[in-house]
């Protein structure tokens, strides 16, 4: 593995910087400049409260200014000494002869290349409006159907088979607006060019996105190049109709619903006004906030002249100015040189092609990167539930029963194939008696699993062939469903009547939440059929149903694809983008992610650089601490971590920091239900009053959306005490304590500096439970290890791994794995040790004390069938590290002498 260090090649001049940097800032920006010299993967490590942000984007800006300057330079070389661009230096990498390009010879093409198209849409329009008059029985059919259910009628529908491209008449254009030429000033996009050397940044949330562009406003950067934020629809729309469906993907729906019934309304006008009598659409269709282009062209304007908005500045400006800023914003990726957008938009391939992304020479910075792999294939993961199973199913049947004489011979297969394959894959979730795939499952399973849901997986080849799908073309019927509007129509229908019969879609589909939506449980049911075109090794199938009637009646029941490679998906934007950059404050252990991500890049090509922390090494105190007051050892395996004795050794513990830690101490948990246990225990025992004499508790809600007001309370309390409910006794009052969960809101990306954060506390190794099937199918899959139990079975015509959801089993595949199995488990667990214990150091004159309460932590690693966690901890962390306290009393005397100098140095 190659380690970036400084080079004796000459340092670049980061001016940009707005003041004195740090000497490991100077080290972090020359290490990216160099990664984006040598072009790649690279994987930089800052520790949070570093200044990692203001370092990836001076050093990068940089590199992007001085390679564009140096391009000229070749050019301007080029043309004095009379070389064209192929008699270049040997030397020179490909990618940069790539941007010597002649403009005008370019411009040319472009030209040429529009004329043809222009002629081509001629052509095709011609063929269009022949074709429609030839199938005059449209007009019939509409007449049929009548005024209120026209609008629901499916297309003529054309496959390739039957001659002609139906995805060339279909397609929505990619800003989303309709085809009609009401304002032509809509071509200006086409014609221009795109900006070289361009910069993606990704980050995981839009709150970090929005940091980064504070960041940004700091430096010259903000008047020197042009930026874009893309956010999601959710936080950009500003259609108060769409935003009042609440969550995400009703808003998504409703809005590309808005912009494909423009379009159809468009055509259908188009098609239909030669002398037919058909009743002409409402002119008002589509969304309100993109009716007028030129609203969008000053939009664009007005975003260039402020410089760096993030998202919620987009959204106040597309108020205010009344156009949508969520299309405004991707409108204009093509001119800018930096795009700001979440993971979401980056890593997704549909999303890339959908908001027109091109990473080809280009550079792509993942910041937060350190459960990129996870977060990666998350992203194609589908699910499909029993209750939305029905409630697409209710409704197709329902539209087919309406409209089936009225539809065209294509229409009527495609939409028969999709009942076929919803009565398939309910089969499997209901287990009825020709469901032989569940029969076969049903006979390995104890008589004491009857009471609970029963879980296997299997192969997507496997899972096809047992349900008899296999000779259906899933490409061509996603194809169709893509094209034809079909979801739309049905859904539309289903909604119709449902008001006509004055019965509210709730009732009707039987739904609660999500899945009341008949269009979300169809796009749910697209998105499997997705899953199952892809490789078979690329993904694993789930089916989990209930055995009792009374709970199919509730819709429980999945079917859920996981997608367990990663590498296939990244390579896509490794091989086209000129750099790619992973970017984190903890990124080790780094060979999990390259074996993960990238396993055929060899690790002396893998660029890596990590730097220490800005903040001196006197400044944090690191303890293992593997007893409690009382002297009994700390052990909160899963086996011994529920005894009352434990939990109360904990409390204990927190009894005798309140008295010498000041302000606030932070303990994380494994889990929301192992706290909530210890908090009872601290109730009934007693130890709860004696916490709350010093300091109150406080406890991280479920609710994500109920952190904020947690946390600032938290804070309150920590810097006014005088806030405090009278019942605390004010007069010894130094402080809070905030009882939070490893992976939840508290342990990822919040700060917690200064008073907020002076003591940190882990209890035990938060391991990821082992009865999650889908964490086991991974480890599986990393591990190459296999089941063999049910393969051996002559009763099963294909692979079933079946799970009975009980700790043991998942420990006893743990046990079987290798070593490559066993180091996932635990670079998971040691991921999120270090993610929560980070949130405390976050400038260069903040302190603090974290605790590693856990004789795991400071035992002898020869005696652990696991390596040692704390050889994965952050060095800044590890090379400070106390383990070898023999009682509490000794960790008492560090953390009191530790917070006695500190009192002092900041008097």
């Amino acid at each position: 593995m190659e380690n970036i260090t400084k080079k004796e090649e000459q340092n670049p001049n980061f001016s940009a910087f707005p003041f004195k940097p740090y000497s490991i800032q100077i080290d972090f920006m020359n290490a990216l400049y160099q990664s984006l010299n040598h072009g790649g993967i690279s994987m930089l490590e800052s520790p949070t409260g570093t200044g990692k942000t203001m370092s990836v984007i001076c050093s990068a800006l940089q590199w992007v200014l001085d390679q564009r300057q140096r391009d000229e330079e070749e050019i301007t070389l080029g043309s004095v000494s009379g070389k064209n661009e192929n008699q270049g230096s040997d030397d020179e990498p490909d990618w940069m002869r790539d941007f010597v390009v002649n403009n005008n010879h370019q411009k040319e093409e472009k030209r040429k290349i529009k004329k043809e198209k222009f002629v081509s849409v001629l052509g095709k329009f011609d063929n269009d409006y022949e074709k429609s008059n030839k199938s005059g029985n449209l007009k019939k059919k509409i007449d049929e159907v009548g005024d209120n259910e026209e609008e629901f009628l499916l297309e003529e529908y054309e496959s390739e088979d039957e001659g002609s491209s139906g995805a060339s008449k279909r397609k929505a254009s990619k800003s989303g607006f309709s085809s009609t030429s009401e304002d032509e000033s809509g071509d200006d996009e086409e014609e221009e060019e795109e900006k070289k050397l361009k910069v993606y940044f990704c980050s995981r949330t839009h709150s970090q996105l929005s940091q980064f562009v504070k960041e940004l406003r700091k430096t010259v950067f903000a008047d020197e190049m042009g930026v874009v934020s893309l956010g999601s629809r959710k936080n950009l729309c500003i259609n108060q109709e769409v935003l009042a469906l609440g969550n995400s993907s009703r808003i998504n729906e409703r809005c590309l619903e808005l912009q494909k019934k423009k379009k159809n309304d468009a055509t259908k006008v188009k098609n239909l006004k030669a002398g037919t009598g058909a009743r002409r659409t409402k002119a008002s269709s589509g969304c309100p906030m993109l009716r007028k282009r030129r609203l969008q062209h000053e939009f664009r304007n007005e975003v260039s002249q402020q410089g760096p908005l993030d998202i919620e500045d987009l959204a106040n400006l597309g108020r205010t100015m009344g156009t949508c800023p969520y299309y405004g914003s991707r409108s204009m990726v093509r001119r800018v040189d930096l795009v700001v957008l979440p993971y979401q938009s980056l890593l997704s391939k549909s999303s890339r092609e959908a908001l027109g992304l091109n990473l080809k020479s280009n550079i792509v910075i993942i910041d937060e990167a350190h459960n990129l792999a996870d977060s990666l294939i998350n992203m194609y993961d589908s699910k499909l539930t029993l209750s939305q199973l029905e409630n697409v199913h209710r409704h197709i049947e329902r539209y087919f029963v309406r409209f089936r004489n009225l539809l065209g011979p294509a229409n009527r297969r495609y939409i028969q194939t999709l009942m076929v394959l919803i009565q398939a894959f309910l089969r499997v979730l209901v287990n009825e008696k020709d469901g032989n795939l569940m029969d076969s499952c049903r006979d390995t399973e104890q008589a004491s699993e009857e009471r609970r849901a029963s879980d296997f997986t299997m192969a997507i080849n496997d899972f096809v062939f047992e349900l008899n799908i296999d000779n259906i073309n899933l490409v061509k019927l996603l194809t169709y469903i893509k094209e034809s509007n079909i979801m739309h129509k049905v859904s539309g229908y289903g909604e119709k009547m449902a008001t006509l019969e004055k019965v509210s879609a709730l009732n009707i589909t039987g739904e609660h939440g999500e899945d009341g939506s008949c269009q979300s449980a169809f796009q749910s049911l697209a998105a499997m059929l997705l899953s199952l075109v892809n490789k078979d090794s690329d993904g694993r199938m789930i089916i989990s149903r209930s055995s009792s009637t009374s709970s199919r009646k509730q819709g429980q029941g999945y079917i859920k694809y996981v997608m367990l490679s990663a590498e296939k998906i990244f390579s896509e934007i490794v091989d086209e983008a000129h750099a790619v950059v992973l970017v984190g404050g903890t990124l080790q252990p780094i060979e999990e992610t390259r074996e993960r991500l990238f396993p055929w890049l060899p690790p002396n090509k893998l660029h890596f650089f990590s730097c220490g922390h800005i903040v001196p090494p006197e400044s944090i105190l690191p303890i293992a601490v593997s007893c409690g007051p009382t002297g009994r050892s700390f052990d909160f395996s899963y086996s011994s971590r529920s005894s009352a004795d434990m939990m109360q050794e904990l409390g204990l513990l927190l009894c005798n920091l309140v008295t010498v830690v000041p302000q606030g101490i932070v303990v994380f948990f494994p889990s929301f239900d192992y706290e909530s246990r210890v908090y009872e225990n601290w109730e009934s025992s007693g130890i709860l009053e004696r916490i709350t004499k010093r300091k109150r508790v406080f406890r991280e809600p479920r609710n994500n959306m109920d952190v904020e007001s947690v946390l600032k309370e938290y804070k309150d309390t920590i810097y006014t005490p005088s806030s405090v409910n009278s019942e605390v006794n004010q007069a010894s009052h130094t402080g809070a304590v905030l009882l939070a969960v490893v992976g939840a809101k508290l342990s990822e990306g919040i700060n917690l500096s200064d008073g907020m954060g002076r003591c940190i506390i882990m209890v035990g190794l938060p391991y990821a439970s082992p009865s999650d099937i889908e964490l086991l199918e991974r480890i599986k899959h990393i591990d190459g290890f296999r089941n063999s139990k049910f393969l051996e079975n002559p009763g099963f015509s294909a692979s079933y791994d079946v799970y009975g959801g009980d700790i043991q089993g998942g420990f006893d595949i743990l046990r079987s794995c290798s070593h490559r199995g066993k180091e996932y488990y635990e670079n998971l667990c040691m991921k999120a040790v270090n993610q929560s214990i980070g949130r405390a150091i976050r400038h260069i004159n903040d302190y603090a004390a974290i605790l590693l309460v856990d004789t795991r932590y400071a035992s002898d690693s020869s005696k652990r069938s696991f390596t040692h966690p704390t050889t994965k901890l952050p060095n800044w962390i590890k090379d400070r590290l106390v383990s070898s306290s023999r009682n509490y009393g000794e960790v008492h005397k560090l953390l009191s002498q530790f917070f006695k100098l500190k009192k002092t140095c900041c008097q």
